[in-house]
């Protein structure tokens, strides 16, 4: 299971809560074709997770949020961007950009971590 820090938007409350991601993006870019506006879209791991369970899946908010590690709120915005998102890509013809994250552990990384600490 990968860890996942957000960045806040601004300077000012608490930093955002880290996310749990299962499953690392196989690939970083998706590509129209034909291509309509060269800009592209930028959609993180954790709204791509969350696309992922609840509507690839087939789980509800509050068990994706639970995988998840955050709140079943928290879920609904992450799902809320990438499928505004996706739109928007699919739409205009524009490529899609998942964000580098942070750092990302793989669930055998942190098991041999885990066993090394100990």
């Amino acid at each position: 299971m990968g860890w996942r820090y957000r960045h806040r938007r601004g300077r000012i409350g608490r930093l955002p809560k880290q996310v749990s991601i299962e499953k690392a993006p196989i690939t970083d870019i998706f590509t129209p074709s034909p291509q309509g506006n060269p800009e592209p879209i930028y959609i993180e791991p954790a709204e791509l997770e969350a696309f992922r369970l609840v509507d690839l899946e087939g789980l509800s908010q509050e068990e994706a949020g639970e995988r998840m590690g955050v709140s079943r709120g928290t879920v609904w915005r992450l799902i809320q961007s990438a499928r505004k998102k996706t739109a928007q890509a699919l739409s205009e013809g524009r490529p899609i950009h998942i964000a580098p994250s942070v750092s990302m552990n793989t669930t055998t990384d942190q098991k041999k971590e885990d066993e090394d600490s100990t």
